[in-house]
Formats: structure tokens, C-alpha cells, sequence
């Protein structure tokens, strides 16, 4: 993760909301603390709701062994922050990880979605 130069979150503002949006595909996501010191100016701004590309995440985020995911998502909803993750999930045969990809849809905190259509709607803001 590049630390410093230019915002690599974009601000995209609705009649129901802000929300973050990636601006780069080609940036990922390390650890919990990358995902935080990318969303932080946001935040102090009012933005609880983000839009981040399955790319952002390395392919060990998809490996729920390793915990990263588990420890992204966790910060996120420590802070109340919704996130909705856009890419084409159907390659991954993982059982726990589908299942994991389900029950976060059910939920309101996390969604994992195939457009960024979607991921308005599911961040509630369209």
C-alpha cells in the first residue's frame, strides 16, 4: 500500500449519502491498518460507506484460514462502516468462503456484489 501522494479514494455524494469509492484497482489492501489509513480522511468527513474492488485484496483475503479477512471486515464494523466489495466471486470453490460471501449478503454491514450498481443498492443509496 502507497503511503502519501494523491487520494486514492474518490467521493462520490448522493441525495442519500456519501460513499468512498477505490479509484485504483491496482492498489491492495495488506492488512486492516492499509484499509484504514485509506478510508480515514473520509471518514473524518462524515463517509461511513465504501466501495472497494475484489482486486484491492490480495487472494489470501479469500483464503479465510489466513484471518484476513476476518480482521478487515471486523475493523470495518468496529467502526461502523459499511463496505460493499465488487467483482465476480464464482471462481472461488471454497465452501466456507461461499458460505462466508452468503451470510454477509444477509447481514447490513458487508456485501459482496458483482457491479457497483449493486453495491449502491446495497449500501442503501439508490
Amino acid at each position: 500500500m502507497k503511503k502519501g501522494g494523491s487520494r486514492i479514494i474518490g467521493l462520490i455524494e448522493t441525495d442519500k449519502g456519501k460513499v468512498g469509492i477505490m479509484e485504483r484497482r491496482d492498489e491492495v489492501f495488506r492488512s486492516s491498518q492499509d484499509v484504514l489509513d485509506a478510508i480515514a480522511d473520509l471518514c473524518y468527513e462524515g463517509c461511513e460507506r465504501f466501495i472497494f474492488y475484489k482486486e484491492n485484496f490480495p487472494e489470501s483475503f479469500y483464503d479465510l484460514r489466513t484471518g484476513l479477512a476476518g480482521d478487515i471486515l471486523q475493523k470495518m464494523s468496529t467502526y461502523y462502516i459499511k463496505l460493499a466489495i465488487v467483482g465476480d466471486f464464482s471462481g472461488y470453490t471454497s465452501k466456507s468462503l461461499k458460505a462466508f460471501i452468503y451470510e454477509s449478503n444477509r447481514g447490513k454491514q458487508t456485501f459482496f456484489v458483482a457491479s457497483e450498481e449493486e453495491a449502491l443498492k446495497a449500501l442503501g443509496l439508490s
